[in-house]
């Protein structure tokens, strides 16, 4: 029977996406990007101590029909299942985040790669920090820019793949991964550490973050940080409806 909830043309108005639809790199990198402009990075439902299901139906409901966003496992797990029903080739892995080093970091992190045009990709819409705004070309050492970030990957003696984002110093580190294809049960194992250990990162504060056109929008913890060009404007926001208001006026996000 049909899945009357997982709609391809709903999550095409989601990301504001009229574009072509056959697989190819093109298409890949419109969808990405299109994801990470019109979907913010937000883990407000995990901040709330509410449960996180990584099931396509609530992933589709939560995402595109209630109009939030979310994070690694649930936007990640949201675009795969996009591109699958594509037709495009999809494998999921487990990443280490970069903390100072990888010696402390566990696999709480998913990525993608996708076969498109005879080439691999790295696809990445889940990551809040430094990520990928389009898909990057599965090719060492190659510097790629997109809307003004560069990212590349190289090779990790110890840890697979490394994804880097240049910076004024230099490159530096984001995740590492390997290419070790993963279950649903290895996500629903790292999605239940990262939603309910008292000490995961994502339980200690309220963050939302948002690709634009010339840089990009965050929240964390009661900061509006705003990155257009060459200009940062900081704000402090403070008390329950200021921080509504910011949520739905540069997020698109209301709460209960």
């Amino acid at each position: 029977m049909p899945d009357k909830l997982f709609n391809l043309e709903d999550y095409f108005k989601r990301i504001h996406y009229s574009g072509e639809k056959q697989v190819s790199a093109a298409t890949l990198t419109q969808l990405h990007r299109g994801h990470v402009m019109s979907i913010p990075f937000e883990n407000l439902d995990v901040y709330a101590r509410k449960p996180i299901s990584l099931e396509r139906d609530d992933l589709f409901r939560k995402i595109v029909i209630n109009h939030r966003g979310g994070y690694c496992f649930e936007m990640n797990g949201l675009f795969a299942a996009v591109l699958t029903e594509m037709g495009f080739l999809v494998s999921s892995h487990l990443a280490r985040v970069y903390q100072g080093s990888f010696d402390h970091s566990g696999k709480t992190h998913r990525v993608l790669l996708v076969k498109a045009d005879g080439q691999a990709w790295l696809c990445d819409v889940g990551f809040g920090g430094n990520g990928l705004v389009a898909p990057l070309l599965f090719e060492e050492g190659l510097e790629q820019e997109h809307l003004g970030r560069c990212h590349r990957l190289m090779t990790d003696p110890d840890y697979g793949y490394r994804v880097e984002f240049k910076t004024a110093a230099g490159f530096e580190p984001i995740y590492a991964f390997t290419r070790e294809p993963c279950l649903p049960a290895d996500y629903q194992i790292a999605n239940h550490y990262t939603s309910t250990y008292p000490e995961s990162f994502f339980r200690q504060a309220m963050m939302c973050a948002l690709v634009t056109e010339t840089g990009k929008i965050t929240y964390f913890d009661g900061h509006l940080k705003i990155i257009d060009g060459e200009t940062l404007t900081e704000t402090t926001i403070t008390g329950d409806a200021a921080i509504k208001d910011t949520l739905k006026s540069y997020f698109g996000l209301e709460l209960a």
